[in-house]
């Protein structure tokens, strides 16, 4: 069902018409500024019958708009009927525990057998509507090759309240990795490498930017001019080998960005096992680990990359969630050989 909505102008508006409308507009609504945007452009908003289609249009105090907000549409994505691993699920959204190997959203070169396409048949007639189109609102991805948590809006609302929280950080994630090395303080190296610095009880902080690489645009690259701000912090969890070969991390991320953990652990000299961008393969010891511990490393064919826990507040109720993924089955065998 359609919805109409009257949105009047308050005192001091901002200075263009999509800024005030997302100012405005009631917050049951749960309309972003984008959606609002492209519903100025459809020619969905209108001030004394006449439609305004310029986002940019200056408003004034008083002023009475209306939004003809369409009921959603099906979206050209198709359902499949997918295994998920349901973490948690309401009226407003789904936390799923993602596979290695699957990809989250449809792109050219994967329109289907993705997680959207999973969530478009688990869901059903449960998606209200995101965006103007009935699909689950994705408001955080994770590699294809990362397993881990992941949070998806079944409503507008849910999504404009969940990537909020994306956007100003204060959604909670942590993630299990698998290094080559041990980054501690006591490595004179690290000292030496731009963007790395240590804080208490010997966590490693690397603050950069981050932009895609200028050669191959399918990957990032550490920038310090440019790019988009980047803070990755690791602690050491566990020690494999001896000397330390290897270690367990657990990463936390200030920001999220692409690729953002592989890169920033590469750049300090520790890349992840079985990266295949940007990890490298590096020569074990026999003297450190026993040949099932080295063949389980060379053999280990993604990212050592797991979403461990997810924490942020419902956009419906007000509570404050927390959640928890175990180690994946492929990375505790890895643990396993190397211990």
């Amino acid at each position: 069902m359609s919805q109409r909505l009257f949105v009047e102008i308050g005192e001091n508006p901002p200075d263009r018409l999509d800024k005030a409308l997302a100012l405005y507009v009631p917050e049951a609504a749960a309309l972003s500024r984008s959606r609002l945007s492209r519903l100025i452009a459809g020619g969905a908003v209108t001030r004394d019958g006449a439609a305004v289609t310029d986002q940019k249009a200056r408003v004034t105090e008083g002023e009475v708009y209306l939004i003809d907000v369409p009921e959603a549409t099906e979206t050209e994505t198709l359902p499949e009927a997918i295994p998920l691993d349901v973490v948690f699920e309401d009226d407003d959204l789904i936390v799923v525990n993602k596979a290695p190997g699957m990809v989250v959203h449809p792109a050219p070169g994967t329109p289907v057998g993705t997680l959207v396409n999973a969530l478009m048949a688990h869901c059903g007639d449960t998606l209200s509507g995101v965006g103007g189109e009935k699909r689950p609102g994705i408001v955080h991805r994770i590699d294809k090759d990362t397993s881990g948590l992941l949070v998806a809006a079944k409503t507008d609302r849910a999504h404009h309240g969940l990537a909020a929280q994306f956007e100003d950080h204060s959604a909670e994630r942590s993630y299990l990795a698998v290094c080559y090395g041990v980054p501690e303080q006591t490595d004179p190296r690290l000292k030496g490498v731009r963007g790395v610095s240590f804080e208490p009880s010997g966590v490693i902080k690397i603050t950069t930017q981050l932009a895609r690489h200028k050669t191959d645009r399918q990957k990032q690259a550490v920038m310090f001019q440019g790019g988009r701000h980047a803070i990755t912090r690791a602690r050491v969890l566990d020690r494999f080998g001896a000397p330390s070969a290897l270690a367990l991390l657990e990463c936390r991320l200030e920001t999220g960005r692409t690729h953002q953990i592989r890169v920033h652990m590469a750049h300090a000299g520790h890349g992840l096992v079985g990266d295949p961008v940007y990890g490298g393969r590096r020569k074990l010891s026999d003297r450190a680990f026993s040949a099932e511990g080295i063949a389980a490393v060379a053999e280990f064919r993604r990212q050592a990359l797991h979403a461990a826990t997810l924490g942020f507040v419902h956009p419906g109720t007000g509570e404050a969630l927390s959640f928890d993924a175990p180690m994946p089955p492929d990375m505790q065998a890895l643990l396993d050989a190397l211990s």
